[in-house]
Formats: structure tokens, C-alpha cells, sequence
């Protein structure tokens, strides 16, 4: 399915939509294709970092945490560290978003 700029701008939502439904959506601009819209399944893109090697599955469960017993300790959060390493996973992310 095609659309034209001024088109996606005016209806953008629409067209949105019709992308997250799985329809590839090819971006027009006075006629030329510029850009293609479609969905993102977020199970795939995890499973083709894996299959890339960008991301590791993990090898351990995770652990579950238990509810602190005592109220104040629920009152008062956990002191953060003032400078944390970035995490790989936290680049990946960035990088991905850009």
C-alpha cells in the first residue's frame, strides 16, 4: 500500500494503525517511494539480535526478590549508586533507538 507525504502527515494515526495490523505502508514523496512503515514484532527483533549475536540469552533463571518485613524499609528506597557502568544491553538499546 502507498501514500504520499502530505497524505501520511494528515492522517498519520491511520496509518499507524494499518502498519501495527501488518500492512506494509511504502512512503511516497511525488511519486518516488522514500521510506517504508511497518509493524514491529518485538519477539523477532529479540530474535534476531540472538541470532546476530548482538544479545545473549541468559543462562540462569532470574531471581525473584521477597518483599522486605519491615515498613521503613519499604518507606525509604535503596541508596543508588552515583555512577553506575552503562550495561551492555542499555548500549544495544540506545543504539537501536537512534
Amino acid at each position: 500500500m502507498e501514500v504520499s507525504v502530505s497524505a501520511l502527515r494528515a492522517e498519520l494515526k491511520s496509518w499507524i494503525e494499518k502498519a501495527r495490523a501488518g500492512e506494509e505502508v511504502v512512503i511516497t514523496d511525488r511519486g518516488v517511494p522514500v521510506a517504508r512503515l511497518s509493524g514491529v514484532q518485538t519477539a523477532d527483533l529479540v530474535a534476531g539480535l540472538v541470532r546476530d549475536g548482538l544479545l545473549t540469552p541468559a543462562e540462569t533463571e532470574r531471581p525473584v526478590h521477597a518483599l522486605p518485613d519491615d515498613a521503613a524499609a519499604v518507606a525509604r528506597p535503596a541508596a543508588r549508586p552515583a555512577s553506575r557502568p552503562a550495561s551492555r544491553m542499555s548500549d544495544l538499546v540506545r543504539r537501536i533507538r537512534r
